[in-house]
């Protein structure tokens, strides 16, 4: 697990999110030891677009809405790939955001 690199941090929380399961940025952020700092989890997300490897598209804000989308081929893309989890979206908001939401655990950066 990376040590101090904040965007790798979230980059590795991010990888741990299970298949049909989301989570906010917030949580992230709290998880990594920044609590404060949903919105820079945003950007490291945005950051990470094109990367294959950071199912960037399950991450969604408090609420379960999809305010990460506009950063997505297309502007259905993160919807799509949500759905295509077992997810289902209204309005750009996840359904039954409780039960899909998955709580990421509190990395420890004395590893």
């Amino acid at each position: 697990m990376p040590q101090n690199d904040f965007y790798e941090r979230v980059y590795y929380l991010t990888r741990q999110i299970p298949y049909g399961r989301v989570t906010s940025y917030g949580a992230i952020a709290k998880a990594i030891g920044s609590p404060k700092s949903a919105r820079v989890v945003g950007y490291a997300l945005n950051a990470s677009a094109g990367n294959i490897d950071i199912p960037a598209h399950r991450v969604v804000n408090r609420n379960g809405m999809l305010t990460g989308k506009a950063h997505f081929l297309g502007s259905q893309a993160m919807q799509a790939q949500i759905e295509a989890e077992g997810i289902s979206v209204k309005n750009n908001q996840v359904q039954n955001l409780q039960k899909y939401f998955w709580q990421p655990p509190v990395l420890s950066l004395d590893n």
